[in-house]
């Protein structure tokens, strides 16, 4: 049985016709940049998360590089965040000339630990950035400067406490386009005014140039998409977060399986953009599924600590255990939400058959 680690198409394909009809109204009234329906998912979005305002971005990365540019984060400042995500959450950090401070993970969370973020801001601390990891929502660290929280995994996991979100819409997410696409969201009604005006080179109006921004906007083919897809947003969490259960008491029931074989820990809000293991042997493991035709991925092999891109910090091996515990030992199994029963009882089968003949 063949089990891909996510099946676009058999999300998609019921909502076909309505994707071609949403791209049609687009291709007819012909304005493909900021169009109109840029602004009504905008708003519909805003009204689902509960914020003031969202600003649509051309994708997850340029939305944190939107947020930090907002903050007015730049040469000589620097950023605490996690050395544990998606490269996107440090590499906005020194594309605008600033430092990333790192700060380790919570061990059962994958992410940043309030208190090591709050330990590692200094006077030259401008924000931080804590990152809602896999689904889960992070715990909010005590600092006196501006929270940017990346939630590209974690769309609808729950209210946002910082200073601005950073949402993506790469296909792979739980609400995902046609492409690249993200936004940012905030209760600040003059930092959202401030995002809409970075997003379009700094423009206002046209050919007059406030600020220097950058080229970020949304596609309206993609906001189009994502309108389409936002209504059936909470049932495909709720099937993700049926499946992540399911898995929980399939593990339960299978023998032979190791006791160091870690499942991640439900928590409110939780929506399981992945479902990532602790394994022993993970690579091992993986050489193993993939031979079953059972897709996984590692998320990630290489804290950012030890990237060949930031050597220049001086940080080496054993900087960050935990966070390097989790790059050896994380992979990430099959839980979209159109996963049967017959397919997660084949996942486990296979994880277990392999510790069996170990």
């Amino acid at each position: 049985m063949k089990v891909p680690l996510l099946d676009l198409a058999a999300q998609n394909a019921p909502l076909r016709e309505a994707f071609l009809a949403a791209m049609a109204k687009v291709v007819d009234h012909g304005l493909f940049i900021m169009g109109p329906e840029v602004a009504t998912l905008e708003r519909e979005l805003a009204a689902h998360l509960g914020v003031q305002a969202v600003v649509g971005m051309s994708s997850g990365t340029d939305a944190l590089l939107a947020a930090l540019m907002a903050l007015e984060v730049g040469a000589g400042d620097e950023v605490v965040t996690t050395p544990f995500s998606f490269f996107a959450t440090a590499g906005a950090i020194v594309r605008l000339g600033a430092k990333p401070v790192f700060a380790d993970i919570e061990e059962e969370s994958f992410n940043l630990d309030p208190a090591a973020a709050a330990a590692a801001c200094t006077s030259r601390t401008r924000a931080v950035i804590t990152v809602h990891l896999f689904g889960r929502t992070a715990t909010h660290p005590d600092v006196r400067v501006p929270v940017v929280e990346d939630a590209a995994q974690s769309i609808g996991a729950g209210k946002l406490r910082g200073r601005v979100g950073c949402l993506s819409f790469f296909p792979s997410k739980n609400l995902g386009g046609f492409g690249d696409g993200g936004a940012c969201t905030t209760d600040d009604v003059a930092l959202a005014e401030k995002l809409r005006l970075l997003r379009v080179h700094g423009a206002k109006p046209k050919y007059v140039h406030q600020l220097v921004g950058g080229n970020f906007r949304l596609d309206t083919l993609q906001a189009a998409v994502l309108a389409v897809k936002l209504p059936h947003l909470e049932g495909w969490t709720a099937a993700r977060r049926r499946n992540a259960e399911r898995y929980r008491a399939i593990f339960a029931a299978t023998p032979g399986l190791p006791a160091e074989l870690r499942l991640p820990a439900d928590a409110p809000g939780h929506v399981y953009n992945q479902f990532v293991v602790r394994a022993p042997r993970r690579d091992a493991l993986r050489e193993h599924l993939t031979a079953a035709g059972i897709g996984t991925e590692v998320y990630y092999p290489l804290p950012f600590h030890l990237q060949p891109c930031f050597t220049g910090l001086g940080l080496r091996e054993g900087a960050f255990p935990r966070a390097e515990a989790a790059a050896r030992e994380a992979v990430a199994l099959p839980i979209y939400g159109e996963l049967s029963e017959a397919m997660q009882a084949h996942v486990v089968e296979q994880i277990a058959a392999f510790y069996r003949k170990s």
